[in-house]
């Protein structure tokens, strides 16, 4: 499914969220919850979807189901902090599991941050609008690093 658009902010790149989830309703309803979040939004059908869809769409927030066939959210989550290429990416999942094992697990494959179904619209909207800010304030700050690191290259020795 093609990416929708709905960015008026200036900026370099628009903030991205995938949401990630096997079931169309859910996906649906989350994108319906996120329309006035200035985003682009991609969405993933299962596990390995998830992570084909990463490479290639770049999210800077995913909206992570837990009980996807082909690879369960715990293990795609696993997978994506375990890569530095995508460890950056903010990961919320979102799921149906209350136990308290299940949020020790979420927390264990590296999770940012869960939710439980049924999902508070303005829960949601309000943890993936501070996801994304943490999210531009982290790149921010690790450009200004790389510039620090670049200019300190540049001096003569001493």
């Amino acid at each position: 499914m093609p990416a929708r658009s709905k960015d008026l902010s200036p900026g370099p790149r628009r903030s991205r969220v995938l949401i990630a989830d096997d079931n169309e309703p859910n996906r649906e309803l989350l994108e319906v919850y996120l329309a006035d979040i200035e985003c682009e939004i991609a969405t993933a059908v299962d596990g390995r979807d998830t992570l084909d869809t990463v490479a290639s769409f770049q999210p800077d927030v995913i909206l992570l189901d837990v009980m996807m066939p082909k690879l369960s959210g715990f293990e795609v989550c696993q997978r994506l902090k375990s890569d530095p290429a995508t460890s950056p990416i903010m990961i919320l999942m979102v799921t149906a599991l209350g136990e308290l094992g299940d949020i020790e697990r979420a927390v264990e494959s590296g999770t940012d941050d869960f939710l439980s179904k049924p999902v508070n619209r303005v829960e949601l909207v309000k943890r993936v609008e501070n996801m994304l800010k943490l999210r531009h304030v982290t790149d921010e700050l690790e450009r200004l690093r790389s510039y620090i690191s670049s200019m300190d290259d540049d001096k003569p020795p001493r």
